[in-house]
């Protein structure tokens, strides 16, 4: 099984793939310039600084949310702001580890 951590220290593991084969959303949170030089298949680009922003849709799918970015750090927080919002969101870490777990 390959796995990811939540937001929290705390969280339990989960298996990444099954996320997404469930209907999980993969969010990049990197800039735009960022995703354009490469990201994990089935991606959907929603920067970090425009999170807030972009929750209502983001609620609206009713689905747990995998961020990633570079390096695991904004997608942390992105992990947080979304469960912080009642969302179920995972910390994926960078766009090298969820190529990894994807393979």
């Amino acid at each position: 099984m390959q796995k990811i951590f939540g937001g929290g220290s705390n969280a339990a593991a989960v298996d990444v793939k099954a996320l997404i084969a469930n209907g999980a959303k993969l969010v990049d949170v990197r800039t735009p310039g960022e995703f354009a030089e490469g990201y994990a298949e089935g991606a959907i680009n929603i920067p970090l600084q425009d999170l807030q922003r972009q929750l209502p849709k983001m609620k609206s799918w009713n689905v747990p949310v995998v961020a990633y970015c570079r390096s695991g750090n904004r997608s942390g927080i992105a992990a947080q702001i979304l469960q912080a919002n009642g969302m179920e969101a995972y910390n994926a870490g960078s766009l090298g580890q969820v190529n990894a777990l994807l393979k």
